[in-house]
């Protein structure tokens, strides 16, 4: 019989953590990420219908478009305003 290698098992707590219910709004754009180079960061959002993209400086959204991302997450111009 062979060993089981629990090294690669998830703890119930980090389990716990990474699933907790309604962690996401839905029905909002959710930045899940940023990764990549300080000086050129890429962010992983996810869509109002539950899609991801990836998106960097410049990309448009239905939400507006990035104008920044940087450590502390993303900004978006939309109808003349940012958020």
């Amino acid at each position: 019989m062979a060993n089981r290698d629990t090294s690669t098992r998830t703890s119930a707590k980090v389990a716990g953590l990474a699933t907790q219910d309604n962690a996401v709004n839905r029905g909002n754009l959710s930045l899940l990420g940023l990764y990549g180079p300080e000086d050129s960061l890429t962010a992983l959002v996810r869509l109002p219908s539950g899609r991801t993209r990836k998106v960097q400086r410049g990309s448009r959204l239905s939400a507006g478009r990035v104008v920044a991302i940087d450590a502390k997450g993303l900004v978006l111009r939309s109808r003349g305003g940012t958020k």
